[in-house]
């Protein structure tokens, strides 16, 4: 079957936040990004500020509105900080505009280009879940420091490096591993099949309320990609249990359905969350009875078990091989959005062993809320 919806990468994502600039001086010394462009009032963008941060090929691009009727305002005073747009880069924005929509996708943003002395950017945008948009990005004729409107900046993260290459190497985080985004009650399906039908995307993985369950709480959650498995989607519905699940939860913060966290893949996670927790990162915690017998029960592991107990660094096998993993806590004031640190080797699985250990962590912290 012919590939409709040919995607090279995940070109960005972009928050919408309350202090753009506030934020990107939190990215840079918590996360270790660094700032390679802006726009704002000084390029004659009297709507909006974004600044652009990257660490390896991970760009997050991070928008405020400058009046109050502004789209991105009135998306903050609803959801607070949060994601608003997965931008996706495509050899033919406006091909990815037609292929969807013609296939029952709702179009926000038509084929649209813009010019300057670098070039020509073409884009277009679809509605995906609540009020995020899916945004396609083509930049094959395009060589600037991120779009038209937009000018380079080059301020370095919290004490972080650049590559040779000219690739800012920060933590060590590398690139996007996943985005998971939260739903209501019985959509799950509803989305799984949007993404099947209008983007071609297929099924990788299925939990249902028996895999992902604690005493008191349950979720279930399926996981879409596409078809060189690079761009993976996981989305999450609350499920019948005893209190509130952590989906729920979110979905009540955050007013609805949206991005609930971003994994980002680093080469080495013990060096990279150690710089992060140096940083102010803070991360959820399990017990350290997690780590007696680890090995016993995940196999032979290259990482030294002591230095995962003290970061606590979670860790799962399947039939490919293991991977590592730990989950920020939400990095808003409002328990929605938060991250996920990852490094895989061999395992295209998403921690199910972890789950009971790191929802429990999880209802912990809802507890703590008075949210549980």
């Amino acid at each position: 079957m012919d590939d409709f919806l040919p995607i090279k990468s995940i070109d960005h994502v972009e928050l919408y936040v309350g202090n753009a600039r506030q934020a990107a001086h939190y990215y840079r010394t918590a996360f270790g990004f660094a700032l390679t462009a802006y726009s704002g009032l000084e390029t004659k963008n009297r709507e909006r500020a974004s600044y652009v941060l990257e660490q390896g090929k991970i760009r997050l691009l991070l928008s405020t509105a400058l009046s109050p009727d502004h789209p991105i305002a009135r998306h903050v005073y609803l959801h607070g900080d949060g994601v608003g747009i997965i931008a996706l880069e495509v050899p033919d924005a406006a091909g990815a505009y037609r292929e969807t929509t013609k296939r029952g996708a709702t179009g926000t943003v038509p084929p649209t280009q813009e010019e300057d002395e670098h070039g020509l950017l073409r884009y277009s945008a679809i509605r995906s879940y609540g009020d995020t948009l899916i945004k396609f990005v083509d930049r094959s004729d395009y060589n600037g420091p991120f779009a038209p409107g937009y000018i380079a900046r080059t301020l370095s993260g919290n004490g972080a490096s650049s590559a040779a290459n000219g690739r800012h190497q920060g933590y060590g985080l590398a690139h996007i591993d996943h985005i998971v985004g939260n739903v209501e009650l019985g959509a799950m399906n509803r989305w799984v099949e949007f993404f099947a039908t209008t983007m071609g995307f297929s099924q990788l993985i299925h939990f249902d309320d028996q895999d992902i369950s604690t005493e008191y709480s349950a979720l279930m959650s399926k996981v879409m990609q596409d078809g060189t498995g690079k761009v993976k989607f996981p989305i999450n519905e609350p499920a019948e249990g005893k209190k509130k699940s952590q989906i729920q939860e979110y979905l009540d913060y955050y007013y609805g359905p949206g991005v609930q966290h971003i994994a980002l893949s680093t080469g080495d996670i013990i060096e990279a969350v150690t710089r992060l927790r140096d940083s102010g990162v803070e991360f959820l915690r399990v017990p350290t009875t997690y780590y007696e017998e680890l090995e016993a029960r995940v196999g032979k592991i290259n990482e030294p078990v002591d230095q995962l107990a003290e970061l606590g660094i979670l860790v799962d096998r399947d039939d490919e091989g293991y991977l590592l993993q730990i989950f920020t806590r939400p990095v808003e004031d409002r328990p929605t959005l938060f991250y996920e640190i990852i490094e895989r080797h061999g395992s295209r699985g998403f921690g199910k062993g972890n789950f009971k250990a790191l929802f429990e962590a999880i209802e912990r912290e809802q507890a703590l809320r008075g949210n549980l």
